[in-house]
């Protein structure tokens, strides 16, 4: 998934359910904002002795430590994009995530009950972040797996004839994007496909390229693991981005309903909305930015929110400039007003909470 279904999508689904557009701005900011703090990891210091060390939620897919079975893989991929599902018998099988599965529900319901917390709403961004990317990457796992490794040549677009990751950035990386474009389509996805688990050490959909991030696509695809018997192996993302959208909107629905102070004028039921996104997810569109419009304009013409208005536009860039102020600021106490420092709280709380508790609830200890 990308900006225009963790950021715009749930800025939606958040608005329709009737929370307050500062709020469903805070909440959808911080869901995207898990894939833009993509960093190392550096220690702020302050004049005062005051200190905090910030944790990256997500690295570029061609990023060294995503190749090593590792702290990147456990501390970031693992928990805060592929989702362990729990199901099945071996850690292998039972770290590989899954669609709504039992543990993303209680995951929310634990990020929930903390929103009343400074940095709560920066929490129930990330859960949803986390919980509509098991709608998108489940089948696959955040650790290095044969379980995760793509026939492919049986990568098949069924309603698609461009090749939405010709230019993808690993592929750019290794310099085979030239020449591939050339070959015919299977043998392209394949070869293609070979060259992402490679360079992603069998992380993640590597070899399935960028096809479950795309909100309108068809496709096919089998494993090569003998092993997994897996049924999903015919994908239609709309249809899965769709649920994922009736799931959001009834957690936002939970909060306005707990928390009536979040919430400004009517919601709207999904039902009442749901053409308007079906009609969203499924425009065929391979440009982000130019799907982020969509949901735009739907927003302004009335079709997803009580009334027509302007969708607030995502502040994401100016989070991370913030962090970059605060070095040799003389007080440490500055960091309270900022954005980025209350969502490294969330993120720092919400890693805990999976990785040592959560997890190890259902029989998981990876970290």
């Amino acid at each position: 998934m990308h900006v225009d279904f963790h950021y715009f999508g749930t800025y939606a689904m958040a608005r329709a359910a009737g929370l307050r557009p500062e709020i469903c701005q805070i909440i959808a900011t911080s869901a995207q904002f898990v894939d833009d703090n993509d960093g190392n990891g550096t220690t702020v210091d302050f004049e005062d002795g005051g200190r905090f060390v910030t944790s990256p939620t997500a690295h570029p897919m061609v990023h060294i430590d995503n190749t090593v079975l590792g702290d990147d893989q456990r501390r970031v991929w693992l928990p805060f994009h592929f989702l362990p599902g729990g199901e099945g018998d071996g850690i292998s099988e039972r770290l590989v995530c899954r669609k709504d599965s039992a543990i993303a529900q209680q995951m929310v319901n634990h990020c929930l009950s903390l929103i009343r917390k400074p940095f709560g709403l920066h929490l129930v961004g990330i859960a949803a972040h986390v919980y509509a990317d098991t709608f998108s990457h489940y089948g696959f796992s955040g650790v290095s797996s044969r379980w995760n490794k793509v026939d492919g040549e049986s990568l098949t677009l069924l309603n698609d004839e461009r090749d939405p990751v010709s230019e993808d950035r690993f592929l750019g990386k290794y310099g085979f994007t030239t020449y591939l474009d050339n070959w015919r389509q299977s043998l392209v996805d394949s070869v293609k496909s070979g060259v992402a688990e490679i360079g992603t050490g069998a992380l993640g959909h590597g070899g399935a390229l960028k096809y479950p991030d795309y909100p309108y696509l068809e496709w096919e695809f089998s494993y090569e693991h003998d092993g997994w018997d897996q049924p999903e192996s015919s994908r239609d993302n709309s249809g899965t981005y769709l649920e994922a959208c009736e799931k959001l909107h009834a957690v936002f629905i939970r909060i306005g309903q707990d928390n009536p102070d979040f919430t400004s004028g009517p919601y709207r039921e999904f039902a009442d909305i749901r053409e308007a996104v079906t009609r969203i997810l499924k425009t065929r569109e391979t440009d982000k930015e130019k799907r982020s419009l969509l949901w735009m304009k739907a927003a302004e013409e009335g079709d997803l929110f009580a009334s027509g208005e302007a969708m607030r536009p995502y502040p994401g860039l100016g989070w991370k400039s913030e962090l970059d102020t605060l070095q040799n600021r003389t007080d440490s106490r500055d960091a309270f007003e900022m954005p980025a420092f209350r969502f490294l709280q969330a993120a720092a709380t919400y890693r805990v909470y999976v990785l040592r508790s959560l997890l190890p609830e259902h029989g998981l200890i990876v970290d």
